[in-house]
């Protein structure tokens, strides 16, 4: 579910490449997530669920191709990718009422006979832009893959060129939407920031907020389909967009022909209980950058083994958090929040761990008054701002962060019980400081539309889950969760490995089974466990 936004490059599908501190930290405050709405709204029960064939039964017209929206400074696309919009309800309860716009993207399929159809890109969030997905993950697929499917890309609904939504927060990053304890552990802070910025979204937002959810964007994605002219689609979707499939093939179970599934979410914890597992996801994940530090003990100064170096660390979140240390040439200040939100970003990547540890040195000497001119280079590369995106919103993606995970599902508002799991969870798992169990804003979020869609082992069996052992944002048994609740639908292939992407990481076994489901819809009869990771 935890993912930051990120740019990505050729060859590195899913992944940070040159901006990957950057993008994703600019934000120093905590300010966690939500959305209020006054009393009459959050008092109404729950509209009925939206009746898909009516929803379905009004005439789409076919997709016309043209020029992509502009890019951000800096950014780079793909000059093969063209671009459209499809419009869709609102509210599918009410299919002719208002409309909104649905930015879509296409990579066509190299000229052959061997064409199957297109494969439908999400790269999770959630609320990550996906417009450019296309031309991201092409340079790692073989041409087996290429030469059978249209590669199509979307914004999904609110996000980026999507009828982009806003709620106005005063702290755009996503980084500032979860929410640290403070140093004692209290909550209090926590549960004032989350019902300020709920109150900001109910006022900047509104009411139409609501209609931005997963259930909504799946539907949209059966436009997006009607509108391709295709009578099926295969899907990849990655972190949230595991869930986001799921709910497609659970809607229309016939029309999702090819489903890949990478890093996952378990739909039986949306939201409030994917948080669950973060702690001990965390406590599997970090002694893999433990072990980078340790074996640079001489030059990095943190510890000789992988206990030394996490005690290290855990001394420097808790002096950070009593004591912020102001980064010289920002008006910021590095916060423990700081420090674990970096720490939690740069292990969703392999190839970012050495970078992560020369941070965890830069920060301790910021916090020693020792800093070096190389690692101040480090923390100002933390602390530059991404390029804006012409007319998205600066708070986009974590507006529409807000609007998924509180408005898919509900949440607790017992703010005593967030206080008691967040000191049971702190003592547990150190490395999260407690904060999966806080108070998230959602505590303060309107009654969703619809219960969420139900998802079951009920339908064809068309789809691949991809899970890595130790990956910190979805992990292992969130994987294992969604396997069990597909039972003969899904074939599971778990790989032996960090981080928060499988496919094109080294892995033949991993990278075999995918390609040769996505080219002949063979999936393995067992569950595949890859040890075969090579170094990339």
């Amino acid at each position: 579910m935890k993912t930051m936004q990120r740019s990505v490059g050729a060859g590195t599908p899913w992944r940070v490449t040159k901006a990957a501190i950057a993008v994703a930290l600019t934000a120093a405050a905590v300010t966690a997530c939500g959305a209020a709405a006054a009393e009459d709204v959050t008092s109404q029960d729950a509209p009925p669920v939206v009746a898909e064939a009516e929803a379905e039964a009004v005439a789409m017209p076919r997709i016309t191709w043209g020029a992509c929206p502009a890019l951000a400074q800096g950014a780079s696309r793909d000059p093969r990718l063209t671009c459209a919009t499809v419009k869709v309800p609102l509210d599918y309860r009410n299919p002719r009422g208002e409309q909104i716009e649905v930015a879509v993207s296409k990579l066509p399929a190299a000229k052959s006979r061997d064409r199957r159809g297109v494969l439908l890109l999400n790269p999770g969030g959630p609320a990550l832009a996906g417009l450019d997905t296309p031309g991201v993950v092409a340079p790692t697929l073989p041409s087996l893959v290429l030469a059978a499917y249209d590669l199509i890309g979307f914004d999904p609904r609110g996000v980026g060129h999507s009828t982009p939504q806003s709620c106005g927060l005063d702290d755009p990053s996503l980084a500032g939407l979860f929410p640290y304890p403070a140093a004692d552990g209290s909550i209090t802070a926590n549960v004032k920031q989350a019902r300020t910025a709920a109150e900001r979204c109910a006022t900047k937002a509104g009411k139409k907020l609501r209609y931005f959810t997963t259930a909504n964007t799946a539907r949209d994605m059966d436009r997006i389909r009607t509108a391709l002219g295709e009578e099926k689609i295969s899907y990849w979707g990655q972190s949230y967009g595991t869930y986001l499939g799921t709910v497609y093939s659970s809607l229309f179970p016939q029309r999702a022909d090819r489903v890949v599934l990478e890093g996952n979410v378990d739909p039986t914890k949306v939201w409030a209980g994917a948080k669950d597992n973060w702690g001990k996801a965390m406590s599997q994940r970090f002694p893999d950058a433990a072990k980078v530090a340790a074996a640079q003990h001489a030059t990095l100064g943190l510890g000789r083994t992988v206990d030394e170096v996490t005690r290290t660390y855990l001394a420097l979140a808790d002096r950070l958090d009593r004591t912020p240390a102001p980064v010289p040439g920002t008006a910021q200040a590095l916060t423990g929040a700081m420090l674990r939100t970096v720490t939690y970003s740069l292990l969703l990547h392999n190839e970012t761990l050495p970078v992560l540890v020369q941070f965890w040195k830069a920060a301790a000497g910021l916090a020693d008054g020792t800093l070096a001119e190389a690692d101040g280079q480090v923390l100002r590369q933390v602390f530059t701002a991404q390029p804006p995106t012409s007319g998205v919103p600066a708070d986009n993606q974590a507006t529409m962060f807000l609007a998924l995970t509180c408005g898919d599902a509900s949440w607790s508002s017992n703010v005593d019980e967030y206080a008691r799991r967040t000191a049971q969870d702190r003592a547990a798992w150190p490395l999260t400081a407690g904060m999966p169990a806080n108070i998230w804003a959602c505590a303060f979020w309107p009654k969703p539309v619809e219960e969420p869609v139900r998802v079951t082992g009920k339908g064809p069996r068309n789809t691949l889950i991809l899970q890595n052992r130790r990956d910190n944002a979805t992990p292992w048994e969130d994987g294992l969760g969604l396997h069990e609740v597909l039972g003969k639908r899904a074939a599971f292939v778990g790989a032996d490995h960090g981080g928060h992407y499988v496919y094109n990481q080294g892995s033949t076994c991993v990278d075999g089974a995918t390609v040769t489901f996505l080219t002949t819809g063979r999936l393995p009869d067992k569950k595949l466990y890859c040890t075969d990771i090579a170094p990339r």
